[in-house]
């Protein structure tokens, strides 16, 4: 069912080294009439398309190669102070997550995904009722 508080469109990107998770987020967020404009596979790559793309929520996992979910969201706020990333953990609510919340994350997800409350923690970040 496609919720039309989030038209016009939103867009969002998806940063996680796991394609499962990539690819489930991917299908959550289309189902909700989000756009994904693009996907990374490390933090290297998120703040390389984030700059390219300017999504309206990146969805940025914290445990990746290369370069942390932590570091990337970091990089990306020094680029755009506006940036909303949304941190993604399947470790639960521990130190990395809050360090990340202290970076300038905007929220947080917790793997494995619960749609409800995926939804809801984007439509926060947007400011959408």
């Amino acid at each position: 069912m496609v919720d039309n508080n989030f038209h016009p469109k939103k867009t969002v990107m998806i940063v996680d080294d796991e394609l499962f998770f990539r690819k489930l987020l991917h299908e959550i967020l289309a189902e909700e009439g989000l756009t994904v404009v693009a996907e990374a596979v490390n933090g290297n790559e998120a703040v390389e398309k984030y700059c390219l793309h300017r999504p309206d929520v990146t969805i940025m996992d914290i445990y990746m190669p290369e370069k942390s979910g932590i570091d990337a969201t970091m990089e990306i706020l020094s680029v755009d102070n506006n940036a909303r990333v949304l941190i993604c953990s399947g470790m639960g609510y521990d130190e990395d997550v809050e360090v990340a919340m202290k970076v300038g994350a905007s929220g947080v997800i917790l793997k494995p995904f619960i749609v409800e409350e995926v939804i809801e923690v984007i439509k926060k970040v947007l400011g959408v009722e």
